[in-house]
């Protein structure tokens, strides 16, 4: 499904992402959830996203060109990373802007850890980006950690949560980098809007 991806590009400012001429996939989530692993799941490279055990290493919007057609962008984790309150103010600065401004930008994955309870600083985000009119997709991690029934239940609470936000709970996919869970649905979802944007051309 992916023949090739590379990485493109780092920085700190939407205002010099590459040209928004192609689809544009976005993924973030609470430091360590897991979302360099699912990138490289996705991608089936073992080192294009840097994983990382130290929260908070990812530090920059990184761009990944995908088959030549679309692309695929690494956000800075929010939450517990051990990082000041200036650097983390910076990098809040950094998500928001470009994904206020980035007008190829199709989904945004929001990564969940499926192994516990609903968090409040993933619905605090999600509630930013319903306030300001961001597209997000859920993407629950780790699921090869737990039972398939209790994954489930977390996955349901978190959800529940999400109707204090929305009338309709999310699209959401529930992923394991481990077992390569979710790999087909998800990038099925991707091809399915690359396709209706070109489609616009």
């Amino acid at each position: 499904m992916i023949k090739k991806a590379e990485f493109l590009i780092s920085n700190t400012d939407y205002r010099k992402c590459p040209p928004a001429g192609k689809p544009e996939f976005a993924f973030i989530g609470r430091s360590n959830v897991g979302k360099s692993s699912l990138i490289n799941m996705l991608t089936q490279s073992r080192h294009l996203a840097k994983t990382s055990g130290t929260p908070g290493k990812t530090q920059l919007i990184n761009h990944f060109i995908i088959d030549d057609r679309w692309y695929m962008v690494d956000l800075p984790g929010y939450g517990f990373a051990k990082v000041g309150k200036k650097l983390k103010a910076e990098w809040e600065e950094m998500i928001k802007n470009y994904l206020s401004h980035r007008e190829n930008l199709l989904a945004t994955f929001v990564l969940i850890d499926s192994r516990l309870d609903p968090q409040k600083n993933d619905l605090e985000f999600i509630r930013w980006c319903a306030e300001n009119g961001i597209p997000i997709v859920l993407a629950f991690t780790k699921a090869d950690k737990l039972s398939r029934s209790k994954v489930q239940g977390n996955v349901s609470k978190f959800l529940q949560a999400t109707l204090e936000i929305f009338k309709e709970a999310p699209l959401y996919f529930i992923t394991s980098a481990e077992k390569q869970t979710g790999r087909e649905e998800l990038l099925a979802f991707i091809l399915e809007n690359n396709q209706e944007f070109y489609k616009k051309d």
